[in-house]
């Protein structure tokens, strides 16, 4: 058994190699090559913790595991991430565990990669400003990997703290972009892509803040009962996501379809618009809208990525287990 450690992974893998993985995975999903199982994602009833699974199987691959971790909101007070998890990755011919991987930032990036594609996929191609809302830890690794893909000009910020914006003007201020907290009016007055990345269980941004042509890179919701855009959003966009059946149960668009607004049939798989089998955005002047509610395969994918670099730069720990 391989064992790829939490510190060897920021050496090992890139953003790029995450792009590239869970792109691949996103296709294989739309194709039906690969699938995720249900997601077990539960209170525990101690320490405020989020915990569950996110699992499934590639064929293509031949990717099979799980991620298994949540969410502790006091770890900061601890110097830990809030965010906490481990991949276990197995033989598919044998199921034997082939693998265990430190899973914190393999998460970050991983979530990054997929908002990442969104932007490239979906987003017009004369987009010049970017908007995020939020400024937590994830913010950084969107914001970094979101500036791959356009020839942003400016970044414009919106935090519920805005002290905490700082985080993201220093990201800004490495890719050499000017940076500037704004309110919520303005950010989706002037910003052509936003991203979402929050823990917010009420709507942050109307549908009447949004401007025609916007992308929206919808990533903080994956849980029953989070929201961070109004449902009135989702029914005037053309809406995108990772997993059609999670993102009506527990991303973004479990709203809309509750009260109606929009249902399963009206949501594109984002692996659909990577295979060439649907269009994607159709005008400039249309709302896209990505729904990123995060799945397991994207875990595997990430996490068979890093085994591979960790075999092939002689850093992987074998056990015999």
């Amino acid at each position: 058994m391989i064992i790829v450690p939490e510190r060897e992974i920021a050496t090992l893998v890139s953003p790029a190699d995450c792009f590239t993985a869970i792109e691949k995975v996103f296709a294989s999903m739309a194709k039906g090559t690969a699938y995720n199982f249900p997601v077990i994602r539960e209170a525990i009833g101690h320490a405020d913790a989020l915990y569950g699974f996110k699992s499934g199987f590639d064929r293509e691959t031949l990717a099979l595991g799980l991620k298994s971790g949540g969410f502790w909101p006091g770890n900061v007070e601890k110097g830990l991430t809030n965010h906490q998890s481990t991949i276990f990755l197995f033989d598919a011919d044998s199921g034997r565990c082939r693998a265990i991987v430190g899973g914190n930032l393999l998460t970050a990036l991983r979530t990054a990669a997929a908002s990442a594609i969104s932007i490239e996929h979906l987003a017009r191609p004369d987009s010049r400003i970017l908007g995020v809302i939020g400024a937590g830890h994830q913010s950084t690794f969107q914001l970094r990997a979101a500036l791959d893909q356009r020839h942003f000009e400016k970044v414009v910020g919106w935090n519920i703290e805005p002290s905490a914006l700082g985080r993201l003007e220093a990201v800004a201020a490495e890719k050499g972009i000017p940076f500037e907290s704004v309110d919520l009016d303005r950010l989706g007055a002037v910003a052509d892509v936003i991203i979402t990345i929050t823990s917010s269980f009420a709507p942050i941004l109307k549908a009447a803040q949004v401007r025609p042509g916007t992308h929206l890179a919808c990533m903080g919701t994956d849980t029953k009962g989070k929201q961070e855009v109004e449902a009135e959003l989702l029914a005037k966009a053309s809406v995108f996501t990772d997993e059609i059946a999670q993102a009506i149960s527990i991303g973004e668009a479990q709203h809309a379809v509750a009260q109606g607004l929009l249902g399963a049939s009206d949501i594109v798989a984002i692996g659909s618009v990577i295979n060439g089998t649907h269009p994607g955005r159709r005008s400039p002047e249309d709302i896209t809208l990505f729904d990123g509610t995060g799945v397991g395969l994207q875990d595997l994918a990430v996490a068979s990525t890093a085994v591979d670099l960790a075999i092939a730069r002689g850093v992987a720990m074998e056990l015999n287990f």
